[in-house]
């Protein structure tokens, strides 16, 4: 351990009935005391799978990996409304099952986001007015499906894998197929992260979990100079790992000309 403490992405196996916060708890405790940690991208305490858990320096590459798509396996329950869109709203039964093939949407689709959700209302989140009983309705959002198909059906359930990008609610996904709600969640990737791989006793070193991002190797002046957080010339579009003999150094962005370190890791 250097002296600022680990840092990397932890690839955890969310179960069910346990919120996220949760589980970047008890990833804290397995550490040494002041070290920070927190999540990219959270999951409903019903849903069950990967979350990428963010410690020492690697939370402030946060919005890099909750920017990755994502995957599913959904459970619908056809027939009923959830006041929540999950099996921990007020269900009321309607008894209109589907008998055939449904339209699934792919593509960019516009969606509105759940009531029930984490977004932020005027400091608040959404969820919290809801349940106060304040009416919400949140405004439009696109967002692309690259894969929504239907894997079995049986009675009134149906279960769905979903490719999708960040952003996206399931649990809205589901409800737009008309009277229905979502029963199970497990989210089994994210952008190259596997649950598979799940392991809440391993840290992964931020140059390996970042892996997927462009690499740009400098030289001994360009990795002083980036390590400072001094620009260099571009060689590349978009975000990049800037790394040397040593490692990684910081991740760049472009700023005009040059990449300008935006994230160290020296």
């Amino acid at each position: 351990m250097t002296e600022e403490g680990p840092s990397g992405v932890v690839l955890c196996d969310k179960p069910a009935a346990v919120s996220s916060h949760d589980v970047v708890v008890s990833v804290r405790r397995r550490l040494d005391k002041g070290v920070k940690v927190g999540h990219a991208g959270t999951l409903d305490p019903f849903a069950t799978g990967l979350l990428l858990v963010l410690v020492g320096r690697a939370t402030r590459v946060q919005r890099f990996l909750m920017a990755l798509s994502k995957c599913y396996e959904a459970v619908a329950v056809f027939g009923s409304v959830s006041s929540t869109g999950d099996p921990e709203g007020e269900i009321i039964a309607t008894g209109n099952v589907p008998d055939g093939d449904l339209a699934l949407p792919t593509g960019r689709v516009m969606q509105r986001p759940p009531a029930y959700s984490a977004i932020k209302i005027g400091g608040r989140r959404a969820y919290a007015l809801a349940r106060a009983g304040t009416p919400v309705e949140l405004p439009e959002r696109e967002v692309f499906l690259h894969r929504f198909e239907e894997r079995w059906r049986r009675g009134d359930r149906r279960g769905f894998a979903i490719e999708c990008s960040s952003g996206t609610y399931v649990r809205s996904l589901i409800a737009d197929l008309g009277d229905a709600y979502c029963e199970e969640l497990r989210r089994t990737r994210i952008g190259p992260f596997d649950v598979a791989d799940a392991d809440a006793e391993r840290i992964v070193p931020p140059n390996d979990a970042l892996a997927f991002m462009p690499e740009v190797r400098l030289d001994a002046d360009q990795s002083r100079r980036a390590s400072h957080g001094q620009a260099i010339p571009r060689p590349a579009a978009g975000a990049v790992r800037l790394t040397d003999d040593r490692g990684l150094v910081a991740i760049g962005e472009p700023m005009g000309e040059h990449l300008r370190p935006v994230v160290g890791f020296r």
